[in-house]
């Protein structure tokens, strides 16, 4: 007789009562079970289970997802547009708070049709305060949906079967805020029509060897970023305040997190304005405060991103939180972190993988937010010397580079002192040539505004007035007036402080010259005579030279002729006395420009023949294309078209090979001149139109006041020497 097992056996057991065989296992029912006999007495059959419905796991979504339709679009090329043709893997990455979550639930729920038997969903909880979530407590839950219980408690085990039993089937899964790669690949399904969707902070670029795509995620544009505000507080309040709505989400990086965040704030007080909320958030050390409700907000999610960091890296971040300026370059990271650049890399790697860093053209950038997360995190170091130490090793870099950049293409210049807080040597940077130095300036001219901002701000004032000094061929070649102007008066008050005469007469005459471009006359005025009374008392004939050259062009520009020529007559005597040919050439080169404007060109022909002649001798390339630019104006005047013609086509082929914008534009106003004086309308027309087009484009660029003059209806008049008198 079969007896059942007792207590304690397994699910199922049979005991020959007369031989003590016995048989276990788990029940597997072959057919319907129509009755049971156990111990003579007839057993109604269990009722059935009841089936499991689809799995249907994701999170709820809103049914309109604001500017991401270009998002939307690259997922849909993934796709592909047939049903079921083939397994699709994903990974959504983008830094915290930009919507990954949002977007990756948005699309699959569009597509719920082409998933028949089921959407899972499973929170991987990278920066959770319990860790990330076990892959195997992952599956567990994925086996319960499929019916399968109890799951397998081994993770391999588990994944075999959620591979197993997802082979034939068309689902959907998305894995949020994963980990590491290794934790995603024990959860992806075994079908060949399934779609996976992984969301991360960091990069997962290992799931690329099994084939996975990659979507990086972006702020939102700003007419997104205001929709998304509006739906938060009432599309009437940012109707009634454009303005502030466009500050708020701008001062909220248009991280969709953060915008939601500041929309809560404004929606919690229906009385206050959103300017209220703008001005708020204008308040850079405040701002990561005011985006927090509840305890929750941006330096949260921040600061779970910096809490997976290493040692070596959550260092660099807190460093790179010190500098004035978001986009930096490979070298300025290495620099303050006083790394090379193998040490750099990995620990560059391993912030941009995590989006604390974001990869730019050329360098890097810590963006929006961020970087005022980093500034919090800098606080703690900012005075002690590893914080001071780092900032010393940054600017020295700069000022090293820079002065490298100057010897290059101002060679004649006289360079003054530089102080360096350790050994210079090291951090010297080398140019090919001149287009090199001078394509690195342009590049690094903001954030080298930045860096004399900053070295006048935290007490390095002799860096701040040297680095000013440095800067000399970008003022000359770039001309960025506003900053010209800026800087020069940062560089006179930190030379005045720290009692340096020769870098406060610097300050004075190359500062004035950035005055007078930009129109403001009167004060650049001021400014030579100033640096004139200081040269005369010191004695300096060079510096009493130079501030003469720049009082001659302050007469000419308001039309004082004669003053202009004793100025200048004095000036080349000056130089020349010192045996300084370079400026005395260019002395006389101003001289001849002032008896062209006194209209005597044939007068001016042989000053400005004998300053080419010595400029070119002493490979004064730039200043002797200037003076064929004079020249060509000193043979229009006299009739000499084709002389005039050569003249000009020289210069603008020497301004082009220098970069030397401004005079390129003058250059070709003064051929529509020519053009128009040979009665060639059409060719005049032409050459005005790319003058004024260039024009345009630096007055954008720097807000040069006088660039910004040059409609093409403007009368096309020669422009004033721009010729700084410490060019010397």
């Amino acid at each position: 007789m079969n007896e059942m097992g007792g207590a304690g056996e397994p699910p199922f057991t049979v005991r020959n009562s007369a031989s003590g065989d016995r048989i276990s296992g788990a029940v597997v029912q072959a057919g319907q079970i129509r009755d049971l006999t156990v111990y003579g007495q007839t057993v109604a059959p269990p009722a059935a289970t009841p089936a499991l419905p689809v799995p249907r796991q994701l999170p709820s979504a809103s049914r309109h997802l604001l500017g991401r339709e270009e998002d939307l679009a690259c997922l849909e090329s993934e796709l592909g547009s047939v049903a079921g043709a083939g397994d699709v893997t994903v990974v959504v990455t983008g830094p915290a708070g930009i919507g990954k979550t949002a977007l990756a639930v948005h699309w699959l729920r569009r597509h719920a049709d082409r998933f028949p038997d089921g959407q899972f969903y499973a929170d991987l909880r990278a920066h959770a305060a319990g860790g990330p979530a076990d892959p195997a407590e992952v599956l567990g839950g994925f086996l319960r949906a499929l019916g399968a219980a109890p799951a397998p408690c081994e993770a391999a085990e588990a994944a075999a079967l959620w591979r197993s039993l997802t082979a034939a089937r068309r689902i959907g899964v998305l894995l949020d805020n994963a980990a590491t790669a290794e934790q995603v690949r024990l959860l992806l399904p075994g079908s060949e029509y399934a779609v996976v969707v992984v969301t991360s902070r960091r990069r997962l670029t290992r799931l690329g060897l099994g084939g996975a795509a990659f979507h990086q995620v972006g702020p939102l544009s700003r007419g997104a970023a205001v929709r998304l505000l509006a739906k938060g507080v009432g599309a009437g309040r940012v109707d009634r305040e454009p303005e502030a709505a466009v500050l708020v989400v701008e001062r909220c990086a248009r991280l969709p997190l953060a915008v939601c965040l500041a929309a809560a704030r404004i929606a919690a007080r229906p009385a206050q304005p959103l300017a209220v909320t703008a001005e708020a958030l204008g308040l850079e050390s405040r701002r990561l405060a005011v985006l927090d409700v509840g305890g929750e907000g941006v330096r949260h999610a921040l600061d779970a991103s910096f809490e997976a960091l290493g040692a070596g890296a959550a260092r660099l971040y807190r460093l790179l939180g010190l500098l004035p300026f978001s986009v930096l370059t490979p070298d300025v990271l290495c620099a303050v972190g006083g790394l090379e650049p193998a040490e750099a890399e990995p620990l560059v790697d391993e912030l941009a993988d995590i989006h604390l860093l974001e990869e730019t053209e050329g360098g890097f950038r810590l963006h929006g937010l961020v970087r005022l997360h980093a500034q919090a995190h800098a606080d703690a170091i900012r005075d002690r010397a590893e914080g001071r130490v780092a900032v010393d090793r940054v600017l020295d870099r700069y000022l090293a580079s820079t002065t490298a950049a100057e010897a290059l293409l101002s060679p004649s210049h006289r360079t003054l002192r530089r102080d360096y807080a350790a050994e210079q040597a090291s951090r010297e940077r080398e140019f090919a040539d001149e287009a090199a130095a001078l394509g690195w300036l342009e590049a690094e001219i903001e954030r080298l505004a930045g860096a004399v901002r900053w070295a006048a701000a935290t007490g390095r004032a002799a860096t701040a007035w040297q680095l000013v000094d440095a800067m000399w061929p970008a003022f000359l070649r770039l001309r960025p007036a506003a900053l010209w102007i800026e800087l020069h008066r940062i560089g006179r008050t930190a030379a005045h402080s720290v009692g340096h005469r020769d870098g406060e007469l610097r300050m004075l005459t190359s500062g004035g010259a950035g005055l007078r471009n930009a129109g403001a006359t009167e004060e650049a005025a001021e400014w030579y005579a100033e640096a004139l009374h200081l040269a005369r008392a010191a004695g300096d004939p060079l510096a009493e030279a130079d501030a003469l050259y720049g009082l001659s062009q302050t007469h000419r520009t308001a039309g004082r002729l004669a003053e202009a020529a004793d100025c200048l007559r004095t000036a080349a005597d000056l130089r020349e006395a010192c045996g300084y040919l370079r400026g005395t050439a260019l002395a006389r080169l101003a001289l001849g420009d002032v008896r062209l404007a006194d209209g005597r060109p044939a007068e001016a022909v042989p000053v400005i023949a004998d300053a080419y002649r010595d400029l070119t001798a002493v490979r004064a390339v730039y200043e002797a294309a200037r003076a064929l630019a004079f020249l060509g104006q000193a043979q229009a005047a006299l009739g000499a078209y084709d002389e005039a013609g050569r003249c000009y086509a020289e210069a603008l082929a020497r301004f082009r090979a220098s970069r030397a914008r401004h005079w390129e534009a003058r250059v070709l106003r003064l051929l529509a001149d020519l053009a128009r004086d040979r009665g060639d309308l059409t060719g005049a027309a032409a050459r005005q139109q790319e003058s004024a087009s260039l024009y345009a484009a630096l007055s954008a660029r720097a807000g040069d006041r006088r660039a910004a003059a040059t409609a093409l209806d403007a009368p096309v008049l020669p422009l004033p020497p721009a010729e700084p008198p410490s060019a010397g």
